[in-house]
């Protein structure tokens, strides 16, 4: 078992950045491999970011390249994102995941979740 917690939402203006973090409690973090998702309000959960348990490999949904960043550090069971040059269509709820497979990318493959934490990008 894995409790996830996420902090670090909020409100923030376009162009802003904001820093979210989750983190775990349980069963040894560096054995997950991670991930973002986000639900904006009236639109199905989508994937943001996933980092495998070492860090060495890293993927990103095509609309956030080049303004997230998705990091960890085991030594303190924390996961990160990074969102830079935040635009109103990120507003969502941001939701960390974990996953003790290989696969990344849908809902499905994670096991275990954050309760998730509010975003909201003014223009």
């Amino acid at each position: 078992q894995v409790r996830l917690v996420e902090s670090g939402g909020g409100l923030v203006q376009a162009g802003g950045s904001l820093r979210l973090s989750c983190a775990a409690s349980g069963r040894t973090f560096s054995s997950y491999a991670m991930g973002w998702f986000r639900q904006a309000p009236g639109k199905e959960r989508e994937f943001v970011a996933h980092i495998s348990w070492s860090g060495g490999n890293i993927y990103y949904a095509d609309f956030v390249k080049g303004r997230f960043t998705i990091s960890r550090d085991n030594a303190k069971n924390t996961m990160y994102l990074q969102m830079n040059s935040l635009k109103p269509e990120d507003t969502a709820v941001y939701y960390c995941a974990a996953t003790s497979g290989n696969r990344y990318g849908a809902s499905r493959h994670y096991s275990y979740w954050g309760q998730g934490t509010q975003v909201t990008v003014s223009s």
